[in-house]
């Protein structure tokens, strides 16, 4: 009985295992092959989503990939229709793509003082600040570069801003191959934007002077001798010249002479814009050199006083420049304006303080004032060296003021020296304003016309004596403000313009503003429009034997000054 119930529990038992056996061997073989499926599993699913983010995978490969595999990341990202793909692209062409660490996220980075400020490449998210070392910069070859270039081009010419566009058409006038031109006739039948067509038909004029066929070569100068282009000017000019053995590149003659006419009217276009781009270059030189002469025009007319020390006050502005930079080093742009009021406040007080410690005791004696400001020149220009050292300091220009108004490939305007054309006639109608609707300023021309009436009908002369000093040597300090953005900041920068100080206001008639404005920019355009055929020293020599002349056949200058200044 026990043997049959042994049996029996036996028999159950094997039915058991050989039922639990197979499922077993379904879930988890012996072999671990299950963990292996499951890993597998996994690749997979990461590959998928790779496969449905190519933006993602482009991105990672633009990081850590070798130059070869930047390459195609850069062929992935132009094709990917991301919109974040022309930004990128575009940061890595200006260098401004950076990699954090950990090598795994793509920032934007810009200079922020000593730090970067950075941006998540993929969705413009702000990073904050961080240091240089915590960034890795993504590094391209040169052919790479240009690669990148004709990238970008072909992506900005699916902008929806004509500027874009245009740009975009620009980058390819030089570089244009076969299958950009093909590119280009394809958007020419929907672009609707004149100037971008204007540049797509330079570029196929440009490509139609190698066409083999005589007369296309023909109608493309007719159409290249209409444009403001310097490519096609180097292109036409290719034509007329001649190899090693004096033979001409240009093998037919009515090609050459085709060539000839077109570049002869496209030069007549190119003196004109140098004639317009010296004149600006002179009415930036005269704005410089009616900020420095502004305010001695000021205390020298007024109270006759020839302050020898006014290019220190000059100096004194630009070092207020520099000094408000370093206290603000992450807003260059707002530093410059802060600037302005501070460089008059601090020249101002110190002409004040000069008037009332020395000058005052002076009047009337010329020479003696002459040496004294001579001497206080001196000590501010040491005072300076003691503080700063006497090395030049380098003022940063701020974003909005660098670079150029490119106008056409012949005229280019540079930022920095329109603004300072402006500021100098935003100071001088401040100036004038102060002159004319201020009691200081009732006072101030009162003084000049006659002093002793002014006196005697109860106005403080000696408080005016101060006041005017202080506005002339304000205005000097703006003008230090200017200078810093064209030159160098030193303890000798004054004296690069005390000279044409007295030289602006001698010409343009002691103590006249408006005089003053008119010989300041005369003597500017009329320098650089010598400097092309004489030479820098020799124009400056010129300009000055000019004057010299000029005084003796009118001593009061352009525009005379009248009451006390006219009987002095």
């Amino acid at each position: 009985m026990k043997a049959n119930s042994f049996k029996w529990r036996m028999s159950l038992l094997a039915l058991i295992m050989l039922c639990i056996r197979p499922s077993i061997a379904l879930d988890e073989p012996a072999d671990g092959s299950a963990q292996f499926n499951s890993e597998n599993q996994k690749v997979s699913k990461q590959q998928a989503e790779t496969v449905l983010d190519p933006f993602a995978d482009a991105l990672s490969r633009l990081l850590i990939g070798s130059m070869k595999d930047r390459e195609q990341a850069i062929e992935h990202l132009s094709v990917t229709g991301h919109p974040r793909s022309l930004p990128i692209l575009e940061a890595l062409l200006d260098g401004r793509l950076y990699a954090l660490r950990d090598k795994k996220t793509a920032v934007v980075a810009t200079e922020s003082g000593q730090d970067y400020r950075i941006a998540d490449a993929s969705t413009e998210a702000d990073l904050g600040l961080v240091e240089r070392s915590e960034l890795s910069k993504v590094n391209i070859t040169n052919s790479l570069r240009t690669k990148l270039r004709k990238k970008i081009s072909i992506l900005q010419l699916q902008s929806d801003d004509a500027s874009v566009r245009l740009f975009a058409v620009n980058a390819m006038v030089k570089t244009a191959d076969a299958k950009t031109l093909e590119l280009l006739k394809e958007y020419e039948s929907t672009e609707t934007d004149e100037d971008v067509l204007s540049s797509m038909r330079l570029i196929f004029a440009l490509n139609d002077l190698q066409n083999s066929d005589k007369s296309v070569r023909l109608n493309a100068m007719d159409t290249l001798k209409e444009y403001n282009s310097l490519e096609a000017y180097n292109r036409l000019s290719v034509l007329i010249e001649k190899d090693n053995a004096g033979n001409f590149i240009e093998a037919d003659n009515e090609v050459r002479k085709k060539a000839q006419a077109a570049l002869k009217k496209i030069d007549a276009r190119l003196q004109f814009y140098n004639s317009v781009e010296t004149v600006f270059f002179g009415l930036s030189l005269g704005a410089v050199l009616v900020l420095a002469a502004i305010g001695l025009a000021i205390t020298f007319g007024v109270m006759g006083v020839i302050n020898m020390a006014h290019g220190e006050l000059m100096m004194l502005g630009a070092y207020t420049t520099y000094v408000m930079q370093q206290i603000m080093p992450n807003h260059i742009g707002l530093s410059v304006i802060l600037a302005i009021p501070a460089a008059f406040m601090i020249s101002a007080l110190v002409g004040v303080a000069i008037e009332r410690g020395i000058i005052r005791f002076l009047y009337g004696r010329p020479l003696e004032t002459l040496l004294a400001t001579f001497g206080i020149s001196l000590f501010l220009q040491q005072t300076v060296r003691s503080i700063f050292s006497p090395l030049n300091r380098s003022v940063t220009t701020p974003e909005w003021m660098s670079g150029s108004w490119q106008i056409n490939d012949f005229l280019s305007l540079t930022w920095n020296r329109f603004y300072i054309v402006l500021f100098c006639l935003l100071v001088f109608a401040a100036l004038l304003q102060i002159l004319k609707k201020t009691r200081l300023g009732l006072e101030v021309r009162a003084v000049a016309q006659n002093r002793n009436m002014a006196k005697a009908m109860g106005i403080p002369t000696a408080q005016v004596d101060a006041m005017t000093f202080g506005l002339g040597s304000g205005i000097a300090g703006v003008a230090g403000v200017a200078l810093s953005q064209i030159t160098n900041v030193g303890p000798n920068l004054g004296q690069s313009y005390i000279v044409d100080s007295f030289m602006v206001v001698v010409f343009g008639g002691v103590g006249n503003l408006w005089g003053t404005l008119v010989a300041g920019f005369s003597l500017g355009i009329a320098n650089k429009m010598l400097e092309p055929h004489a030479g820098a020293v020799l124009a400056k020599i010129l300009v000055l034997v000019f004057i010299i002349l000029f005084i003796q056949k009118r001593p009061r200058g352009l525009f005379p000054q009248k009451g006390r200044a006219a009987e002095a």
